[in-house]
């Protein structure tokens, strides 16, 4: 059918309102990037919000850095006592949890240190000092970074010496980095399932409650940064909460396996 002035006038508007969308800035942490789930997420976020969500990938300290001085309008991290704190200084409206997956110790194949003999994160850590086998941190104030530290606290060991070495690094650069050098690691279970150079390494231990991973949403407080996009956020929040994202999460995998689950809290 031959399209009239009118409708092809229309036709164009359409088009060119659908092509346009509102450009939102949001903080997330390396291991969120690194886990390939944004590349799944944010197309269908712009296709049902309209929001053109910019990621600033860094780590969880500097993700609420970010949030603190207003230069972007929410962030997506993974450390429960930063968020709160984040919270209580008035920097978030509030905190909702998105999803969860867990850390993991990744370490050489031929397990040095016994790792895999272990029946706790505790025991694992002790493994490791004792045996004083490479071990590298990210050592970049990032989510990981901060479960990594209170695992040494919490097993009791010290963690200094010329077998630790500190990177300040994201995730996939810190994998990067425990291949080249035959190292255990602590990471996140996505970011491993989703990197490449392996080499060498193998999971050596996983499974201790305490290695836990919560992911929640904080959107930025209007009421410090008034020029933040506050009702967008609600609309991200919104979606990012609902059926389709669940779906998503849910259903990303990686041979077989799965990277997160979903466990949005109700308003």
């Amino acid at each position: 059918m031959k399209m009239t002035p009118i409708l092809t006038s229309l036709a164009a508007l359409w088009i060119g309102t659908a092509a346009l969308a509102e450009e939102f800035k949001m903080a997330v942490t390396t291991s969120f990037a690194n886990s390939g789930l944004a590349e799944v997420l944010l197309p269908q976020i712009k296709a049902d919000t309209g929001l053109d969500v910019q990621l600033l990938i860094v780590g969880t300290g500097q993700a609420l850095a970010l949030g603190a001085a207003g230069d972007v309008d929410a962030v997506l991290v993974h450390a429960r006592a930063a968020e709160e704190k984040f919270i209580n200084e008035g920097n978030a409206t509030h905190r909702r949890e998105i999803m969860y997956n867990d850390f993991i110790i990744v370490g050489p194949s031929n397990d040095g240190a016994k790792v895999k003999s272990a029946k706790t994160a505790n025991e694992a850590l002790q493994a490791v000092a004792k045996a004083e086998s490479d071990f590298v941190s990210r050592g970049d104030d990032s989510g990981t970074h901060k479960m990594e530290l209170g695992l040494w606290k919490s097993a009791g060991v010290s963690h200094e010496g010329a077998w630790y070495k500190a990177v300040g690094q994201g995730m996939g650069a810190a994998l990067n980095t425990a291949a080249g050098m035959d190292a255990y690691i602590l990471s996140d279970r996505a970011s491993w399932l989703n990197f490449g150079n392996k080499a060498n390494l193998t999971l050596v231990f996983e499974g201790d409650p305490v290695l836990f991973n919560q992911y929640a949403f904080l959107p930025v407080n209007p009421a410090k940064h008034a020029h933040v996009k506050s009702e967008a956020a609600a609309r991200l929040e919104d979606w990012l909460t609902g059926d389709t994202a669940k779906g998503l999460i849910d259903g990303y995998a990686i041979n077989g396996q799965k990277l997160f689950v979903f466990n949005a809290q109700p308003k």
